[in-house]
């Protein structure tokens, strides 16, 4: 059972939250994109978040600054949470602007505020659960898009929040995280994705 809890702590790790974000937004939104605006938005996003992230975890791990794409230690996440924060800043200022697709400018622009608000938990000696910031905020945009399409997707919806206890209960189980830092997860995921459901619903 712990080696199945753990499949979910790979499938939704945090690098692939943005790709997770950017099909579902296709695959859900009833506005005409071209396949050429797909593969571009998409190729960006693997560059942006995946690839380039990548490269920077194995440049710090010959360094010695991290052990693992877990960042199971707090003070190794420091240098990864400010990379992420410009590579995201990068995005929604070069590539997802808000006139042109504006729920994923406001689910990244979320993501940017999230990881700010994981970033300073660490000067309080608090490792936040970064799985659960990209799962509930993944759950929150799914359920924006159920409001904002006025489309009944309540076996998507209860699928993600479902999700959200299994990532939870795998990160446990994996003894990455504790109670109090899954709930903080949550909250710097939820909080941000919430504050900017306004603006594009």
């Amino acid at each position: 059972m712990k080696k199945f809890l753990s499949i979910f702590s790979y499938i939704f790790h945090p690098m692939f939250i943005s790709v997770y974000a950017v099909l579902l937004y296709f695959f859900l939104t009833d506005r005409y994109h071209t396949y050429q605006e797909f593969f571009l938005i998409m190729i960006q996003i693997i560059i942006l978040t995946i690839l380039i992230p990548i490269s920077m975890f194995y440049f710090l791990m010959t360094l010695g600054r991290a052990s693992s794409f877990m960042l199971s230690e707090i003070r190794q996440r420091k240098i990864p949470l400010v990379i992420n924060m410009i590579l995201l800043y990068i995005l929604i200022t070069q590539s997802i602007r808000e006139e042109f697709i504006p729920e994923l400018y406001f689910f990244f622009f979320g993501a940017l505020a999230s990881t700010i608000l994981t970033f300073l938990l660490i000067f309080t000696n608090l490792k936040a659960s970064i799985h659960m910031v990209g799962i509930s905020s993944l759950a929150v945009f799914v359920i924006g898009f159920s409001l904002h399409t006025q489309v009944n997707h309540i076996y998507l919806v209860a699928s993600f929040l479902f999700l959200v206890g299994v990532v939870a209960t795998s990160r446990l189980s994996m003894k990455a995280h504790d109670g109090k830092e899954l709930i903080a997860g949550f909250i710097a995921g939820v909080l941000p994705q919430i504050s900017l459901l306004y603006f594009w619903l």
